[in-house]
């Protein structure tokens, strides 16, 4: 007897994959790297990263109308500039982003949970750090429909709490501290953006869906901007309700906490814990969110003949080797490296990757009915936000700098040498 069908994801399901990986740790993180560049004006910084994100999300949701795959914008990719070594070197290039940013927020997770409980103390940051990486590969392992049902989950509580949290506060702003007579010059707040579009980067994961919908030409478009909306309105109210709350000084001063130190004034000791538990369900999610696309990336990308056979194979039947390889690098990472120091890099390669596959789209835009005004103004804008980024802040961190050089020539070496090996493969003669 064949096996039941696999059920699809509904448009929501897809677009809070989305809005879980991005109201992650970067909300929670960004708010004082980006007042010491954009001041008060974060606000402003966040609605022109959304902009951005909104440009970038038309060409993929357009691309995947088009072409629905488990490889997600890879088969952009791959459509666009063919089977050859710029797909591979981009797909190895997001298979070890995939991995250095999903430790990063499973490190988040750690250092929130690590605060509840021991006040920081860095074994348990790295042991909650592996723990969440554990739990999410094994939902993971369970396939779409329980990554789905966790991230629904996940976004009722999060949405709902910053909710709260941004009326909370929004009633109860001072507006001096909004004032426009106090914002920077305006190059500052476009600087900053090259930080603000980092809490965007998990939209790319809903093109992995497009798979799993049950129309995608007409589901993944609204999937995709149902999140981005969400998100977009989110970091707005947020940024507004903190710096509408705290000094400037205050909130940089604040780091991480700075969300939990503006509910204070409002909520009480009890709001500061609450945004503290918010931020254990955002970092869950995330990491949720982040291991999603490793399975359709590798078996996809294996099946075209980019990634090793290894990638695409499932052990027991069920767990596919690429989520446990991305798993097993990111608790590795988590574990032996400093992510804060060289975290920027994962930013850098999805902006690259970004521009590369709307720059793929331009080249079949007859085939989607993409504009091409749209797809222009979507590689302008993320190629200026990448050099703005390396050079207000790759430039300031040799060591991200370096292991971002590092990254790619590795993206390189692998495609090179694997494609070597394939070719020999093919090449030699058939035995009896």
């Amino acid at each position: 007897m064949s096996a039941p069908p696999a059920k699809k994801l509904t448009i929501r399901q897809a677009a809070f994959i989305g809005v879980g990986s991005m109201v992650g740790a970067g909300i929670f993180s960004l708010l004082g790297a980006a007042g010491e560049v954009a001041g008060a004006a974060v606000w402003l910084s966040f609605m022109i990263a959304g902009a951005i994100a909104m440009l970038q999300g038309y060409s993929f949701a357009k691309f995947g109308a088009r072409y629905p795959s488990a490889a997600g914008l890879l088969e952009y990719v791959s459509r666009g500039f063919g089977e050859g070594h710029i797909t591979g070197i981009v797909a190895w290039l997001l298979f070890a982003a995939n991995a250095l940013i999903t430790a990063m927020v499973a490190v988040s997770f750690g250092s929130y949970a690590a605060s509840a409980i021991s006040r920081g103390d860095s074994a348990w940051i790295k042991f909650f750090a592996v723990l969440v990486l554990c739990a999410m590969t094994s939902l993971n392992i369970m396939g779409s429909q329980a990554v789905a049902r966790a991230q629904t989950v996940v976004v009722y509580v999060v949405i709902g709490i910053l909710t709260v949290f941004a009326i909370a506060t929004l009633a109860n702003i001072q507006p001096d501290l909004l004032a426009f007579s106090h914002y920077p010059p305006f190059r500052d707040i476009v600087s900053s953006v090259a930080l603000t579009f980092f809490a965007f980067l998990g939209f790319g994961v809903i093109t992995f869906t497009a798979n799993s919908l049950a129309n995608p030409a007409h589901d993944l478009p609204r999937a995709m901007y149902i999140a981005l909306g969400i998100a977009t309105v989110i970091y707005i109210a947020v940024a507004l309700g903190v710096f509408g709350t705290l000094t400037v000084e205050k909130v940089i001063s604040s780091g991480g906490t700075a969300i939990a130190v503006a509910a204070e004034p409002v909520l009480g000791s009890a709001g500061f814990h609450l945004m503290t538990v918010t931020a254990l369900f955002a970092t869950a999610g995330a990491t949720n969110a982040g291991l999603y696309p490793a399975a359709g990336l590798s078996e996809q990308m294996a099946a075209k003949g980019q990634f090793p056979p290894l990638l695409g194979l499932r052990v027991g039947g069920r767990a596919a080797a690429g989520l446990l390889i991305t798993a097993g690098a990111a608790i590795v990472l988590a574990l032996g490296f400093d992510l804060t120091a060289i975290a920027s890099i994962g930013s850098a390669i999805a902006l690259l990757v970004f521009a590369l596959v709307t720059g793929a789209h331009l080249t079949l835009r007859k085939e989607t009915g993409a504009s091409t005004l749209l797809l222009v103004l979507a590689i302008v804008s993320t190629v200026a936000v990448l050099l703005t980024f390396i050079f207000t802040t790759l430039i300031h961190e040799p060591v991200a700098a370096l292991t971002l050089l590092g990254i790619l020539l590795l993206s390189v070496a692998l495609d090179m040498g694997w494609k070597r090996v394939r070719k020999a493969r093919l090449g030699e003669p058939r035995t009896a």
